[in-house]
């Protein structure tokens, strides 16, 4: 029934004549094509499709029958030959279609589905939509843009897999998109390379391919993790990423142009009216070039052999503050090996201090203290303190000094300020060490250095638990310049003020940890009288500490946690008293020394 209705309606048009086709006649041939797939008779719609008679209706009117044709294929029920036939119909419709009414069809159904339909029908509809712009001659830059805009929204709602055996088994088909896209956009780019008149058109067509590398820099290949030299030849990510960069070059924009040209004022492609969220991406697609030439080595052989190493590591730190500042933890190794990289080709206390200057040069070390201190990944929290350390190393002293300063000013963390108290101390037992002084690590900058150290944040209420790292630090800081450093000799500055620092520091430390000791002891006692109650009615119950309820746990688990606390505070206080202690021996010996010598 529905093939002599479509056959009605074909023999009406063919009489008619295309000129005067109706809105009514394009409704009822989809709907009775439309139905003749539905009921199986699609070897009969096949032969209507190949009748040269029917050439001009299916021209005009066939391309409302391509989305039930894809929809057909896409289902995994049908037989090889059914298939066939439903491949030869697709191919039909490609050839004899107006490309223009195409074109937006194709398109529409690449933005239909979701999930691991996406790249069904992506790989399904790439080599059609290919056909069909080359066949149209007119404002193919703009098809071109359409159609990789359309293709990269939907590649980009696809996971981008983290392991080997996820990229292997391409669960949502990425790596296979990848591959193809490629493909896709080659006769493009070759088309923009042969044109030798650089016509509008030409340009024009330039600007989208130029748009589609960055949006591909940014969407899958930022997130993207690449497996290892040894396997390079089967990573599907890097084939991308260096089919990608090659792209570039092709047309026009050698990959060492941009990132060179980056952040100034005057980009080599200003000229592109990029929309404002593409905009946005072009830093994370500039982090993502950087890391795919100078961690993965793509096309690095492009780079002039003369640039110095600083050089390069002053371009790549506004990249490196650009992963680090993102969310995804997948992102946050790249900015590591892209320190890394740079840093390893640097000697130690090379980098000169006025470098700090670059917001991206103090953005960057405190990024690392986010990861150190956020990320819950223990690698990534490890590297990046051995990458902060790598980075001080390399700052010449008065480098140092400036990070110190802004890092125990910023970083808002016992154990970060621990970290940095530790490597002043480090940088002052070398300055001692030295035949000269270095005026950063001794006298008056290290005394204003000091005083930031040797301080509590709130006085004698400071929370001496949250802040028990940090503390122990400056205590042992203390005892090591207590040590170190004669009241005679006085390098360091530390005799001289020494009254401001037991006012400022030991005084209040004692009274705070008095009151702290006083309090988890009442609290302690508290747990034991009632923990008799708890146990009879083998429920949990909660403390309050410093106005802030611990989570609900045993009696027994809380009393392990106060009794914890009381221990850091008995450490804490030991140490305070060995410090008081060696100052009181070294002062009484120095008045005996100055008595003697009188």
């Amino acid at each position: 029934m529905a093939v002599e209705e479509l056959q009605s309606i074909i023999k009406r048009c063919q009489i008619l004549g295309e000129q005067n086709f109706k809105e009514d006649d394009f409704g009822l041939f989809q709907i009775a094509g439309q139905r003749c797939i539905e009921e199986g008779h699609i070897d009969q719609l096949l032969e209507i499709m190949q009748n040269e008679k029917n050439k001009v209706i299916i021209k005009h009117m066939g391309w409302n029958l391509v989305g039930p044709v894809v929809r057909c294929l896409l289902k995994n029920d049908k037989e090889d030959d059914e298939r066939k036939v439903y491949f030869l119909m697709l191919d039909l419709l490609v050839k004899l279609c107006n490309p223009k009414e195409l074109l937006l069809g194709l398109l529409e159904l690449i933005e239909e589905p979701s999930g691991k339909q996406i790249s069904q029908i992506i790989l399904l509809l790439l080599q059609p939509l290919q056909t069909v712009i080359q066949k149209l001659h007119n404002n193919k830059a703009y098809s071109v843009g359409l159609a990789l805009s359309a293709l990269w929204s939907q590649l980009s709602l696809l996971p981008v897999p983290y392991l080997k055996e996820h990229v292997q088994t391409d669960e949502y088909g990425l790596c296979q998109c990848c591959k193809a896209l490629i493909e896709f956009t080659k006769p493009f780019v070759e088309e923009v390379i042969e044109d030798k008149e650089n016509s509008l058109e030409n340009e024009k067509l330039k600007d989208e391919l130029l748009k589609f590398c960055f949006k591909s820099l940014k969407c899958p290949l930022l997130k993207a993790q690449f497996l290892e030299q040894s396997e390079a030849g089967n990573d599907p990510f890097r084939c991308f990423a260096s089919e990608i960069i090659c792209f570039l070059s092709a047309i026009g924009h050698p990959f060492s142009k941009m990132i060179f040209n980056h952040g100034r004022k005057k980009r080599t492609w200003d000229y592109l009216e990029f929309e404002e969220e593409e905009d946005k991406q072009l830093a994370d697609s500039m982090a993502s070039l950087a890391y795919l030439v100078f961690v993965q080595g793509i096309s690095i052989d492009q780079l002039p052999m003369v640039l110095s190493p600083l050089y390069l590591l002053q371009f790549n730190m506004g990249h490196i503050d650009v992963f680090l500042q993102r969310t995804e933890e997948s992102v946050f190794p790249k900015g590591l090996d892209l320190l890394e990289n740079g840093l390893l080709r640097i000697e130690d206390n090379s980098l000169l201090y006025h470098y700090l200057e670059i917001k991206s040069f103090l953005a960057v070390p405190q990024g690392l203290v986010k990861v150190m201190t956020l990320c819950p990944i223990e690698t990534l929290r490890k590297k990046s303190l051995a990458m902060l350390q790598l980075y001080i190393n390399k700052l010449d002293s008065q480098g140092k000094y400036t990070l110190f300063r802004c890092l125990l000013n910023t970083s808002n963390h016992s154990g970060v300020e621990a970290f940095i108290i530790q490597n002043i101390k480090n940088q002052i037992d070398t300055s001692l060490k030295r035949t000269y002084n270095n005026k950063w690590f001794t006298g008056p900058q290290l005394i204003s250095l000091l005083d930031l150290v040797l301080s509590l944040p709130d006085g004698a209420e400071t929370d001496l638990l949250q802040n028990s790292d940090r503390i122990m630090a400056s205590l042992n800081l203390l005892r090591y310049l207590v040590i170190k450093d004669n009241e005679n000799d006085n390098q360091t500055g530390l005799w001289t003020e020494l009254g401001k620092i037991e006012n400022n520091f030991l005084k209040p430390l004692h009274t705070g940890l008095n009151m702290s000791k006083a309090h988890y002891e009442a609290e302690i006692k508290k747990n034991q009288e009632k923990s008799q109650e708890v146990q009879k009615s083998e429920d949990l119950c909660s403390i309050t500490i410093g106005g802030e309820d611990l989570p609900k746990m045993p009696p027994e688990m809380q009393l392990k946690v106060l009794h914890s606390a009381l221990f850091t505070f008995d450490l804490i206080e030991s140490v305070l008293a060995r410090v008081e202690e060696l100052i009181e021996i070294k002062t009484k010996a120095t008045s005996e020394e100055n008595i003697g010598i009188k």
